[in-house]
């Protein structure tokens, strides 16, 4: 029975996405409610409609097509699941909130992050510190920042600058652009390096000039030309080919006189 009937059956295409959605928005606390319970989202979804997609076992939220928040479906009530990540914006306005926030009570960092919060805390603006360490947590993610607060502490080191130095050094460079050259720019024929033509370009008066003024070398070719005009051609004439030291030995500035 199952062959005959296997040609009209609907090919597989996976796993079966089932969920149930609701619409719902963003409270100021970075909450959104479901079945009597309350979750976190990012602090950037603040302010702006979501949809809740709960599964048997878990609870997303969407937000402009991209998941602000994902938690364990809790099946309990008035209950409040927070996660601490959400709301490292927040600590960038408020440090303060770090030791006494209710995300952060039971917040269970790794033992080198911990160390470095521990001993920040103790320090004039060490609170500040820890918020920009954890705000790299967003970016390279909790295991880096624990490598890099375990590194920092091996040289007896802890602040801020220090980790968030060791994370650069760490961090992978981004792949280099690739530059596609269109055909129309595309050379027929590579050109030569010869540095000899420059040599070329000294030994007749016309190349001198020609190279002064590629070198942009105006002044140089004026006062040149001074010379051409005061001493005539023949006085400096050698070999059918002018020269400029022949010319400069019979120049002498406008306005100054022999002795």
């Amino acid at each position: 029975m199952f062959e005959e009937e296997r040609g009209r059956l609907v090919p597989y295409v996976g796993p079966f996405d089932g969920f149930h959605a609701v619409p719902a928005s963003v409270s100021k606390t970075c909450l959104v409610r479901f079945d009597n319970n309350r979750y976190s989202v990012d602090a950037r979804a603040v302010g702006r409609p979501a949809e809740i997609r709960a599964y048997a076992d878990r609870l997303e939220c969407w937000q402009d097509g991209q998941i602000v928040g994902r938690h364990d479906r809790a099946f309990g009530r008035r209950k409040t699941i927070y996660d601490p990540l959400h709301y490292i914006p927040v600590l960038a306005r408020k440090p303060g909130a770090l030791r006494n926030g209710a995300p952060f009570k039971d917040w269970d960092l790794p033992p080198a992050l911990r160390r470095v919060q521990r001993k920040l805390e103790r320090q004039p603006g060490g609170n500040r510190q820890v918020v920009d360490i954890l705000g790299a947590v967003l970016t390279d993610g909790l295991e880096a920042v624990e490598a890099a607060c375990a590194e920092a502490l091996s040289h007896n080191v802890h602040s801020a600058g220090v980790v968030l130095n060791i994370l650069a050094r760490h961090r992978e460079p981004p792949p280099p652009l690739t530059i596609a050259t269109p055909d129309a720019l595309k050379l027929g024929r590579e050109p030569a390096a010869d540095c000899d033509r420059y040599d070329s370009l000294r030994r007749t008066r016309n190349g001198t000039l020609d190279a002064m003024s590629q070198l942009k070398l105006y002044g140089m070719r004026t006062a040149y030309d001074e010379i051409i005009a005061v001493v005539p051609e023949a006085r400096f004439q050698r070999g059918g080919q002018a020269t400029a030291r022949a010319a400069t030995d019979h120049w002498r500035p406008p306005g100054r006189r022999d002795q």
